[in-house]
């Protein structure tokens, strides 16, 4: 699963690399968590933007917003086929903006932290889906999910799963309203090369949602 990230990119150079109509309003975080509002790029009629959504997906026919604490990632091998992300996968996918992740490697009654982010260091677009659910109360929450896939080599050494990683010249059509046969929105589902990534272990200071600052990223 991926349940922890970071976004410490400039909001010129994430309107440069996500092809914005406009600078979006972002404020860095090195250790995003679940029910945090983080930025989020969606296509609309006027082009890309940027908005903030919270981390965990509501259905719109959820009764309460607690099973957003469960819906932090989708299988993608699987999303088409469920309730809560079928529909989403057709018609409302998204890219969440980050400059890196976390997975914990379990070693004994130990887990060690790595951190894998973009050999190039660039910010790059995790695959999301999103929804948005009415309280009783008439709030409106628009929230999102991470799509994972199986690892690749580098990330496979550390955890079993990874976010799926939009390749950037994929972006576009990624977030394409007229995108909706399932095999071809699969075709862009995969591992994202290894090679093309950088990782480090970092200390436990990340392991606690609490903590938000440069030491999160500091190799060890």
């Amino acid at each position: 699963m991926c349940g922890r990230y970071l976004m410490t990119s400039s909001p010129s150079l994430v309107q440069d690399c996500f092809d914005l109509r406009s600078e979006p309003s972002i404020i860095a975080t090195y250790n995003a968590a679940p029910t945090q509002c983080l930025p989020v790029v969606r296509e609309g009629v006027d082009g890309k933007s940027c908005g903030l959504l919270r981390w965990g997906l509501i259905p719109s026919w959820a009764k309460d917003s607690s099973i957003g604490n469960r819906m932090i990632n989708a299988r993608s091998e699987t999303a088409a086929e469920k309730p809560s992300f079928r529909e989403a996968i057709r018609s409302r996918r998204c890219l969440v903006v980050a400059d890196g992740f976390y997975e914990w490697k379990r070693e004994g009654d130990r887990k060690r932290a790595y951190c894998f982010r973009m050999g190039d260091g660039l910010p790059f677009g995790m695959a999301g889906l999103w929804d948005r659910w009415s309280s009783p109360e008439g709030k409106m929450v628009e929230s999102f999910t991470i799509l994972t896939t199986g690892p690749n080599p580098m990330v496979g050494e550390v955890h079993d799963r990874m976010p799926v990683i939009i390749d950037r010249e994929q972006y576009s059509r990624w977030l394409a309203l007229d995108l909706t046969e399932p095999g071809q929105i699969a075709c862009l589902l995969g591992s994202y090369p290894a090679e093309l990534m950088d990782s480090h272990e970092v200390s436990d200071h990340v392991n606690s949602p609490r903590n938000n600052d440069p030491r999160c990223i500091e190799p060890i």
